[in-house]
């Protein structure tokens, strides 16, 4: 009896010592098989994240190309800008017109207007023969653009473009020096038909900065020419 009660006992020792060891290696199987769903949850979330912050990044670059490129293109559109300003008042023609026995200049200067003829055209570069009119408007973003119109000389059709739209205030100045002087002086409107300014100054006005661009005009160095091309020697 003794004996079947020993052998029992040691049976379901045994018995207990399989189950326990059977439960430790499914506890380990099933801890190794995967995630939990909280673990999901943030890798999820962490995934998401780092998702928003590329695409953040991309779009913050993309941004900075465009207005890069936006700012060269202004840039260089300003450059041209200034260099048709230039070229053409340079390139001025001294052409007169009879005005009852006086020879009077195809020039009109006020501050915000400027009528001249050129033989440099927008369009044509050195090759036109055009009377070039530049004025100044408020633009629709509230600030003043310098439109340039041309036209060829005996024609009615006129071609015209915007060369600046970025600045507040622009004007045209324009330098007079009495004979009888021996210094000239800066007016904003030129009322002498009989001659024409050695210098026009153009102001560029953003903020608290002036840039001013002052241009020497080549043809009030030379007499005046009738509206038929030659010189006129009286």
């Amino acid at each position: 009896m003794a004996n079947n009660m020993q052998r029992e006992k040691i049976r379901k020792q045994s018995a207990e010592s399989h189950n326990h060891k059977n439960t430790n290696m499914n506890s380990a199987l099933s801890s190794s098989s995967g995630f939990t769903l909280l673990e999901l949850l943030i890798s999820i979330a962490l995934f998401g994240i780092i998702i928003v912050i590329v695409i953040g990044a991309m779009r913050l670059g993309i941004r900075s190309v465009e207005s890069g490129e936006k700012k060269i293109e202004s840039l260089e559109r300003m450059r041209n800008s200034f260099n048709i300003i230039d070229s053409q008042i340079q390139s001025m023609i001294p052409l007169t017109y009879d005005a009852d026995g006086e020879r009077k200049y195809y020039f009109k200067g006020e501050r915000e207007f400027m009528q001249f003829p050129t033989n440099y055209s927008v369009w044509g570069g050195e090759k036109g023969y055009v009377i070039a009119t530049y004025s100044v408007i408020l633009g629709e973003s509230g600030k003043q653009v310098i439109y340039i119109s041309e036209n060829v000389i005996g024609l009615a059709d006129s071609r015209d473009t915007k060369l600046f739209d970025s600045f507040e205030t622009i004007y045209f100045e324009y330098f007079f020096k009495d004979p009888t002087e021996e210094e000239g002086k800066w007016v904003d409107k030129w009322t002498d038909d009989l001659s024409i300014p050695e210098k026009i100054r153009v102001h560029f006005i953003k903020g608290a900065n002036d840039f001013s661009m002052i241009i020497p005009m080549r043809g009030s160095q030379s007499s005046g020419m009738t509206e038929s091309g030659f010189r006129d020697e009286e």
